[in-house]
């Protein structure tokens, strides 16, 4: 058996990794690379293999950096079934979708302007895939429950796991048979936060032979909830008399889960009653997905939703399903909470909201996630004083706060007590999805306990597997 690292190795993007045998091939994530200047060019480059070769596709959860390459590879020949969990399959119809959108949006704009500019197009800015070939890559997702035991090759099960990180997201654990001989190899995928609001925590797996880890945070510890609503609760009390709190946050899973804060400090008595709106069509779409799977939630969550129900002291939430009514926000100097897409800044309605608001020493904005090297909310950040937005140069003069407890990946803590759950080391680690200082800290905090064996791949490095494991 052979393990080519195609993504997401000492870099936080671009989820991929193919594995081989004699009798099969299958992906685990197919995802787009975001943020940096060599993203585009990376998610346009041929894939490293031949997509027709594969035979299926395990993914983790439905975030674009994990899913959006899977109408790439139905474009170059991809046939097979993509597994995954139901509620994921759920929300890639909106997030594929979207994603072909501002392909097809952003090749055409490039286009009339190389076009006016009487300049030749060029490779980074064709389409990478279409409204079409989205359509067909829905059509390949075969959805499972968790805890469900799926056969997707005669020598290879697999069972999904709840991983706590976004609605359907899923820890895989994977049995392949080669030889006579079979071999267990469990994908964290991305876990999430213990204790955190809507969803469960991360389920705990016993044993593994080969044991792939996320490590996005493996190098820092987040607020715990009660401090993180304490700081959001200041943030909006501070603020909005004079002017507006502005979030970027990621369409799936922190839009939904800003509002279960928000709700719950004014159901608490916190913050009173404010205005808050969501301006994303995809983060609206997938609010009602969320909805739609209640039965996922944690106990804490249900709870707020009878009371949301019942219709009393509830903050005034509305959506933004039209440009115009996006617009017209860019009219209003205080008292709302907009949260918008994307969650990294560099795409979507947040760059308007930004743009008005950012030069206002009035106004806050909230960071809830992690910000992908290259990408403007790592700039702001990092405390940049003047950003590039649409065409201009704008000051700095928001608060920029980082609230990273609000975060839908697990911290250093919660990564080193969910490895605990293993009865005995697995014979290899491999500590992926993380850049280098994350990584490498999480790998040094593995290596130190006894019998652990723990490596940080790079893209493009391939693992065989020594006949004493197979």
């Amino acid at each position: 058996m052979k393990i080519h690292f195609v993504g997401a190795a000492r870099e936080v993007t671009g989820s991929c990794y193919l594995i081989e045998t004699g009798q099969v091939r299958f992906l685990v994530d197919c995802g787009m690379v975001q943020g940096g200047r060599e993203a585009a060019a990376r998610n346009h480059a041929p894939f490293p293999f031949d997509p027709a070769s594969i035979d299926f596709v395990l993914l983790t959860h439905a975030h674009i950096d994990h899913s959006g390459l899977l109408p790439k590879l139905t474009r170059h020949g991809f046939q097979g079934p993509v597994h995954t969990v139901s509620a994921t399959r759920d929300l890639l119809e909106v997030m594929l979708r979207d994603s072909a959108h501002i392909q097809e949006f952003d090749a055409e704009r490039a286009a009339r302007r190389r076009a006016k500019q009487r300049k030749p197009s060029r490779s980074e800015e064709a389409v990478i895939y279409g409204m079409a070939d989205a359509e067909q890559a829905l059509r390949q997702v075969r959805p499972t429950p968790y805890d469900q035991r799926v056969e997707p090759h005669p020598q290879v099960m697999c069972i999904f796991r709840d991983a706590g990180h976004i609605l359907g997201s899923a820890i895989i654990e994977v049995w392949v048979s080669e030889g006579g001989r079979t071999t267990k190899i469990v994908f964290s995928g991305d876990l999430g936060q213990p204790g955190r609001p809507i969803l469960r925590d991360p389920t705990p797996i016993e044993d593994a032979d080969l044991l792939f880890i996320e490590s996005t945070y493996g190098d820092r510890s987040h607020k715990d909830q009660e401090a993180t609503r304490g700081e959001l609760a200041g943030i909006v009390e501070q603020t909005l008399a004079g002017g507006n709190v502005i979030i970027p946050a990621f369409a799936v899973g922190r839009t939904q889960e800003v509002i279960y804060h928000l709700h719950r400090l004014t159901r608490e008595g916190r913050i009173a009653p404010q205005n808050i709106v969501v301006d994303s069509p995809m983060a609206t779409q997938a609010t009602r997905i969320t909805q739609k799977h209640a039965a996922l939630f944690d106990e804490a969550a249900r709870e707020l939703v009878q009371w949301k129900e019942a219709g009393t002291g509830l903050p005034r939430l509305r959506f933004a399903e039209t440009a115009q009514e996006s617009m017209a926000l860019n009219n209003v100097r205080s008292g709302l909470i907009i949260i918008s897409a994307s969650g990294m800044c560099d795409a979507g309605r947040i760059r308007h909201h930004l743009f008005h608001n950012l030069s206002r020493r009035s106004c806050a904005v909230l960071i809830t996630g992690y910000q992908a090297r290259g990408t403007l909310g790592r700039r702001l950040v990092e405390g940049q004083q003047t950003v590039r937005l649409l065409g201009q140069d704008v000051r700095v003069r928001a608060k920029i706060h980082t609230v990273g407890g609000l975060s839908a990946h697990a911290d250093r803590e919660a990564l080193l007590g969910w490895a605990e759950g293993f009865r005995k080391p697995p014979r290899q680690v491999f500590v992926i999805h993380g850049e280098d200082t994350s990584a490498q800290a999480l790998a040094n905090a593995l290596a130190n306990r006894p019998g652990w064996t723990v490596s940080v791949p790079r893209v493009g490095d391939v693992y065989e597997l020594p006949e004493a494991i197979a």
